[in-house]
């Protein structure tokens, strides 16, 4: 992350790089810890369909992904995955059951963010009337046979997905 050239600080442009998340300033001494964001992903199953969404912004704008996104602080995974869902789809009430979680890597604004991404799953007997909302261009039901895994934004995405499927037999 080499956007950051001055001591936010001081001011001065003795703020080095000590290691891939770790700045000091020689100046001051102050230090900047880059350390590792939380994420919530939710994979959502009717029958044999999966629901996905297509993103709307970059990173990943028109390529597949799940119902989720970052976790707010003073928020536990479970309230992300079901605050993220409202925001995204405008359903809520799921009873989300945590699966696994895979490390991720997020280039957003020219910054990498190392993201842990926990999975969430939510098997509905009614397929829920879904609303494409917030940074979400369209929710899309796919046959779990037919997911195309070169459409999907991100590796941890491919992962959770895979190995959800493999879980199923």
């Amino acid at each position: 992350m080499g956007l950051i050239q001055f001591c936010p600080s001081c001011g001065d442009k003795a703020f080095s790089v000590k290691n891939e998340k770790h700045w000091r300033c020689q100046n001051c001494g102050f230090q900047y810890f880059h350390n590792m964001a939380s994420a919530v992903a939710g994979i959502i199953v009717f029958g044999d369909e999966i629901l996905l969404t297509k993103r709307k912004f970059e990173p990943g704008k028109g390529m597949l992904d799940l119902p989720g996104g970052f976790v707010d602080y003073g928020e536990s995974l479970e309230q992300a995955m079901a605050r993220e869902c409202e925001e995204e789809l405008g359903v809520a009430q799921l009873d989300w059951q945590y699966l696994f979680s895979f490390p991720n890597q997020y280039l957003y604004a020219e910054v990498l963010y190392h993201t842990q991404d926990a999975f969430f799953l939510a098997e509905v007997a009614n397929k829920p009337l879904v609303l494409a909302r917030d940074d979400v261009a369209e929710a899309l039901w796919v046959k779990k046979q037919q997911l195309d895994f070169s459409r999907i934004a991100f590796e941890s995405v491919k992962r959770g997905l895979k190995a959800w499927l493999e879980s199923q037999g």
